[in-house]
């Protein structure tokens, strides 16, 4: 059996990338960019004002208290979107408001609740404090300047970085490609739900949960018609979702019993199998397979090992198509409310709960049938082979919705 991380390692060289596409802004939330991009204007793009006031001279206010205010003559406003012509001399200032550029001759703005007008004056603006050289002024390149990287290859596009494209110049941004993923459900005593069951069927529920998980990924799942147990039919459902996809994932058929059909399907396809084993529970009967250029990955039957495995396995390979910098999954940190146990001789994957104090809790039975506690968990942990961790010990969850 292979270690996991000896699989993931597999599973990221047997994908290709994708290449990327140019997309608007507006759809480009959650997705990769596939370039560097840079800002094509500096931020602020000019020297402007961070506060409603008046743009003065400093030094004309160095003696400026409120029991001994200075009087400057105010000869103009400055409206956000116009420019100011000509310099400012001794003594006087301009009104200002917020994002107005800052005109030629003074080098600080003085705020609005500092200044008074003149009774009968409206001209003379009484200041009631001293300011500093450039307080209050944003200055022109001071957050990004021209040509600098607003964001690099691999990067994940948020909607902060939106912002920041748009604001220094880009509507549009390059980004890696979206996986096209086929989903294949194998096995005969499955069938589609809400139809009635005959003896021996039960529902197949996997496709919908690897589907709504691929698409947090940005990968376009396609679930494919439910394939029983022959191989003929499995060849079939395996051509046609290599034609149709960028890599195929399946669930069941990938043991040693006589049903189980997805590895010489693979070979009948002129393929290959890298592996069929990995050291984790739950999800021992993991398959890592290539048909051409496109990757196979077969999952377990069981719901739980198939959500697992997809976590570990499938989820990595899917953001390194799209060029991903960052695939490993996140972590949070917690404390055991009650004491956990594997007593097995792989690591395993334990389904728990963790609440917003970050207190962890076993979400209920761990058997990878069990759909119940997989539904109440929001968390799995790693628990090494023959470990036991007591209440109250600090622990790292991994959060299944990522």
């Amino acid at each position: 059996m292979l270690s996991l991380e000896e699989a993931i390692e597999r599973s990221l060289a047997a994908t290709p990338k994708l290449g990327g596409e140019t997309i608007s802004l507006a759809n480009a939330e959650g997705r990769f960019a596939a370039s560097d991009a840079k800002a094509k204007v500096s931020l602020p793009a000019f020297d402007n004002s961070a506060m409603d006031g008046y743009a003065v001279r400093s030094c004309d206010l160095k003696s400026a208290t409120a029991d001994s205010p200075v009087g400057l003559m105010c000869v103009g406003v400055i409206p956000a979107g116009t420019f100011p012509a000509g310099s400012l001399e001794n003594e006087t200032c301009m009104k200002i408001y917020t994002g107005s550029p800052i005109p030629d001759g003074t080098d600080a703005v003085i705020m609005q609740e500092d200044c008074r007008s003149t009774p009968g004056d409206g001209a003379t603006i009484l200041c009631n404090e001293r300011v500093k050289p450039w307080e209050n002024i944003r200055l022109q390149g001071e957050d990004i300047r021209e040509g600098d990287a607003v964001i690099s290859n691999g990067s994940r596009i948020t909607a902060g970085t939106i912002g920041l494209l748009a604001a220094s110049g880009h509507d549009r941004i390059e980004v890696g490609r979206r996986p096209r993923v086929g989903l294949l459900a194998t096995g005969s005593e499955l069938t589609e739900p809400p139809g009635c069951l005959k003896p021996g069927e039960i529902y197949e529920s996997n496709r919908a949960m690897l589907a709504s998980l691929a698409a947090k990924v940005n990968a376009e799942p396609t679930p494919y018609p439910i394939v029983p147990d022959s191989l003929d039919n499995t060849v079939a459902a395996l051509e046609r979702a290599f034609a149709e996809n960028d890599v195929v994932v399946t669930s069941g058929g990938v043991s040693v019993g006589d049903h189980d059909h997805v590895k010489p399907a693979i070979e009948q396809l002129g393929g290959s199998v890298d592996f069929w084993k990995i050291a984790v529970k739950p999800g021992k009967p993991f398959v890592l397979g290539q048909v051409g250029s496109k990757p196979l990955f077969g999952l377990p039957g069981n719901p739980v090992s198939a959500l697992v495995t997809y976590l570990l396995i499938v989820r990595p390979a899917l953001l390194n198509m799209q060029g991903a910098r960052e695939w490993r999954l996140t972590k949070r940190p917690g404390c055991l409310v009650d004491e956990l146990v594997n007593r097995g001789d792989r690591r395993h994957f334990m389904r728990v709960t963790i609440d917003d104090r970050g207190l962890v809790l076993s979400a209920g039975g761990q058997r990878s049938h069990m759909l119940s506690s997989l539904a109440k968990a929001n968390g799995l942990v790693d628990l090494p082979p023959k470990s036991r961790w007591s209440k109250g010990e600090r622990v790292e969850v991994i959060p299944i919705d990522q």
